[in-house]
């Protein structure tokens, strides 16, 4: 849908706060249409924004961490 949300799924480390928002800023931007929303949609847009940070991060929480792959030593690639 939009290619300049990256994977926040990461096997060496967790997604930094400015990276979930980020991703929840250019998501809501699409969906919208909007790329800066008038006076009038603009706290819609921004709570909206703030939404699906917040599910964002819960998701991160709950779900299961990737392993990093293995090299053929056995070793983390990490």
């Amino acid at each position: 849908m939009c290619r300049s949300i990256k994977p926040l799924r990461l096997p060496d480390r967790p997604a930094t706060e400015q990276e979930i928002q980020e991703a929840a800023l250019q998501y809501v931007r699409k969906v919208s249409g909007y790329r800066k929303p008038s006076k009038v949609n603009e706290e819609t847009f921004q709570r909206a924004v703030n939404d699906v940070a917040e599910a964002t991060r819960k998701m991160l929480e709950i779900l299961s961490p990737i392993k990093a792959p293995i090299n053929k030593e056995g070793e983390s690639n990490v």
